[in-house]
Parts: C-alpha cells; sequence; structure tokens
C-alpha cells in the first residue's frame, strides 16, 4: 500500500469561459499528504484553499489535471460516483459544525452510515458505534441531546464523531476552530492530536498561526499556487495574520 495518501497534479480550477475574464482558482497545483500526516492549508483570502479544499473533499471537481485520493483517480468522477467516495473515504469537519438540527447527538452521528452504498448493517449495529464515536469524543453522556443543548465545543465533537463512524483514510477540517472560544479551540485541538497519534490522516485549512502550528506540516497557498510547503517556522504564511 502506498504512503501518499493525497496527491494532486497540476491541478487547476478556472471560472469562466471567455479567456479575457477567466478566473484561475487553482492554477497548476501541485501537492501531496501522506498517509498518517497532519498538514495545515493557509493562505490570503482568494488564495485558492477553499477551492482546494472543496476539490480534496470532492464537493468539486477540477478543470484540468489529476487527484488521487487513496490510490484512485478521483478527477472525472460522476457526481454519484463522487457522493461514494466522500462517504467512505473521507470526514468531514466543519467550521459551523452542520447538524441537523432536529436530531440528537447520535443521530446526527448515525446519517454517514444511511448513505453507506456498502453491505448495510443492522440498525443497532449502527446505532452501537454511533454511540462508541461519541463516547470516543467524550460525549457518551450526551447522546440523546440535540445541537441546541450543546455547547459549541460540544457541537463540534458530535461533528467529529459523525466524521470517524465510517473509519474514513481521511479528515478534512475546514477552520474547525473558527466559531469556538478560545478554551474549546484548545480542546478541540487537542482532540484532532489524539486522532493523529492513533493514525488519522488529518488535512486542515485555517487562516489562525497559532492553530496552524499545531500541524507537522504547513502548505501554504497564493494565487491559486502552492508557494511553500515547509515543517519548520519559516513558513510565510505564519509571517503575518492572513486573513480567511
Amino acid at each position: 500500500m502506498t504512503a501518499t495518501l493525497i496527491e494532486v497534479k497540476d491541478l487547476k480550477k478556472v471560472y469562466g469561459v471567455e479567456e479575457d475574464s477567466a478566473v484561475y482558482a487553482l492554477d497548476g497545483m501541485n501537492a501531496s499528504v501522506d498517509r498518517g500526516e497532519f498538514a495545515a492549508i493557509m493562505g490570503p483570502s482568494g488564495s485558492g484553499k477553499s477551492t482546494l479544499m472543496n476539490i480534496l473533499g470532492c464537493l468539486d471537481t477540477p478543470s484540468a489535471g489529476q487527484y488521487i485520493l487513496d490510490g484512485r483517480d478521483v478527477s472525472g468522477l460522476s457526481k454519484d460516483d463522487l457522493a461514494d467516495v466522500r462517504n467512505q473515504k473521507i470526514g468531514f469537519i466543519f467550521q459551523s459544525f452542520n447538524l441537523l438540527p432536529r436530531l440528537s447527538a447520535l443521530d446526527n452521528v448515525m446519517l454517514p452510515l444511511l448513505y453507506d452504498t456498502r453491505e448495510a448493517q443492522p440498525q443497532e449495529m449502527q446505532r452501537q458505534r454511533a454511540i462508541a464515536a461519541l463516547e470516543s469524543v467524550g460525549l457518551g453522556h450526551r447522546t440523546g441531546h440535540h445541537p441546541n443543548q450543546l455547547s459549541g465545543g460540544q457541537q463540534q465533537r458530535v461533528a467529529i464523531a459523525r466524521a470517524l463512524i465510517n473509519q474514513p483514510p481521511l479528515i478534512l477540517a475546514d477552520e474547525p476552530t473558527g466559531n469556538l472560544d478560545s478554551r474549546s479551540s484548545v480542546e478541540i485541538m487537542d482532540l484532532l492530536h489524539d486522532l493523529h497519534k492513533q493514525g488519522a490522516t488529518i488535512v486542515m485549512v485555517t487562516h489562525e498561526p497559532d492553530i496552524a502550528r499545531h500541524a507537522g506540516r504547513i502548505l501554504c497557498v497564493r494565487d491559486g499556487r502552492l508557494i511553500s510547503d515547509g515543517r519548520g517556522g519559516n513558513n510565510p504564511c505564519l509571517a503575518r495574520e492572513v486573513s480567511a
């Protein structure tokens, strides 16, 4: 099994058909992430980091180039095939949590299991898996609570449990602490560190240097290209605060 989990080659995303009005959100991006890495993507507003994250999450497709995920080129897959890839290969953690307000924490965590096209499991087995996922993030006592009964940090823990439920090889975290206070942010980053120590591959978008420093590697994006890819403290994206 290859050590590389994510590889993008000459990735381009162009908006606009006419040449004089074309906008290159990504302009020849090349990067890779190995299994077990904890990488952060940084860049100013309009740099292309959100577009890159959408493509890595199979929420969008490139205009040109390749995106190879877990050994498979997913660049040109249909919407249905991309949905299957998202469900089986990727766990998402969003800034706004994206929990369904009418569902309990347990039911929110179980949602990915309902859309899994692989062999269906009995409902009780799904329920036990969801309970175990909530227990793993310290919320085994909050299974019946709805999002409005939980703090922001607890809602993000539910979202992390949901991201883990299908045991995906990749976790994508998009500004995971953006809506949290400083204490909750520390708790969520500690939890992400624990997942990383257990072998999870995490790719995180953030505009906060203090949060980015938690990652072992920072990919700095500007003008749709990767301008720096380092594990040290000299990354240009850490030189100053960058806007989201």
